[in-house]
């Protein structure tokens, strides 16, 4: 399981700091939403766990209303990874959480 933690993400640069820090991403990341999604897509730098693969979001409100474009763009990106990975061994699960209120409901990204 990994979490991304978007509290205090505030612009695009800052989101993908973010990325690189709390989601290890390789070398070859290169710091724009292409990228990510390829990144996401080819998870050969994120070694499969039994059951598959789990991203948690958290604090992803912030970002989203303070940037709704490009929180739509990330939605998008998350959105296509997991079901690029739906119905093989090592399935992607994304959840998107408030870090606020951790105890609470998540919300799932999938369709």
């Amino acid at each position: 399981m990994l979490v991304l933690d978007l509290s205090d993400v505030g612009d695009r640069q800052a989101f993908m700091d973010r990325c690189i820090a709390d989601l290890r991403l390789p070398d070859w990341f290169g710091r724009n939403w292409d990228a990510l999604a390829d990144c996401l897509t080819d998870l050969s730098w994120w070694p499969a766990e039994s059951g598959g693969r789990q991203l948690y979001v958290r604090g992803w409100s912030q970002y989203a209303a303070a940037l709704p474009r490009e929180w739509r763009i990330v939605k998008d990106i998350l959105r296509d990874a997991e079901l690029f990975w739906r119905h093989t061994d090592t399935e992607l699960i994304v959840v998107l959480e408030e870090a606020t209120n951790p105890g609470s409901p998540v919300q799932d990204v999938r369709p």
